[in-house]
């Protein structure tokens, strides 16, 4: 068995096409399908079913490609580990991360760099922490920032970094008359542009608003943190987003940031990484940048609960 064959086979089970996944490993299609062949032939199994187009993996094919994809992944460790003893860290940290720590994960990707400068750094920065937490065990995914809450998270290792507060961001003259906060029958009032209905944030909103028999029906919704603040920055819209972004997206000009109370709306990130042991030298890096990192104190919120 070499560990090309478990590539290519790895490969056509992310891409569900063969020539799409021979062109990700970069050999022809037919180099690809006979490397798959002899595996299929070595373990005495099929792991594909194949008529004109790929159909699919065998029952045998989706279990054993996890163990392909956890091998391949060991094998990347083991060589990080070697390199790491002989010039320092090398190769490629994959993080994900949610939407809503997009705006702070430089917090922590920045001093990783300053330390590891010989190992790049790939974001994907529109995951939800679902599938983070799946491609973590999956082994196509290092690490990643999510809401640690509702997620099953028995198999990994959660970091608390900070907990991130809700807000309201409107135009002076909408919020005339208040001083620091406001409350949520005020806010209700409010011309509302919101994140979709799904999203994290969105869904923090809803249940805080249903616990006390409230409901807000937006006038717009969007997945983008930008577009809701475009929109305030007409004077004609109020938005709720977490406070962190209000560090990397400076509130337009005349709007006002404003507290809501009753409920209180805050949720905590979490840097989750593979509980395996010794684990991906990369993630076990980035969990120790992470200690030092003191984010929470950087971003003058809560510190994060125990753990």
């Amino acid at each position: 068995m070499l560990f090309r064959q478990l590539e290519y086979f790895v490969a056509l089970a992310r891409e569900r096409h063969f020539a799409r996944a021979a062109s990700a490993c970069y050999v022809s299609q037919p180099a690809l399908s006979e490397a798959i062949r002899k595996l299929e032939h070595e373990l005495g199994v099929p792991l594909v079913w194949r008529g004109h187009n790929y159909e699919g993996l065998t029952p045998e094919g989706e279990r054993l490609v996890l163990w392909a994809r956890r091998i391949l992944a060991e094998h990347d460790s083991l060589k990080q580990e070697v390199a790491a003893l002989q010039t320092g860290l090398t190769g490629r940290l994959r993080l994900g991360v949610i939407p809503a720590a997009s705006g702070t994960v430089a917090l922590l990707t920045d001093p990783f760099c300053a330390e590891h400068p010989l190992v790049n750094v790939h974001l994907e920065t529109s995951l939800r922490s679902s599938e983070i937490v799946d491609r973590i065990r999956r082994f196509e995914l290092d690490a990643g920032l999510v809401y640690p809450d509702d997620q099953d998270v028995s198999d990994v290792l959660v970091h608390p970094l900070y907990e991130e507060q809700h807000v309201l961001v409107a135009n002076g003259e909408l919020v005339a008359g208040y001083a620091d906060t406001m409350s949520w029958s005020d806010a209700l009032e409010l011309p509302m542009c919101l994140l979709n209905e799904g999203m994290r944030g969105r869904q923090l909103i809803d249940a805080a608003l249903a616990a006390h028999d409230l409901k807000l029906t937006p006038r717009l919704e969007t997945d983008s943190f930008v577009s809701l603040l475009a929109h305030v920055g007409t004077g004609r819209w109020a938005c709720i987003i977490p406070q962190t972004w209000l560090r990397t997206l400076r509130p337009p000009a005349g709007a006002r940031v404003l507290r809501l109370e009753a409920p209180s709306l805050r949720s905590s990130i979490a840097l989750v990484t593979s509980a395996a042991e010794p684990g991906p030298v990369l993630a076990r890096a980035l969990r120790s940048t992470a200690q030092n990192a003191e984010i929470a104190g950087t971003l003058g919120t809560a510190p994060p609960p125990d753990e």
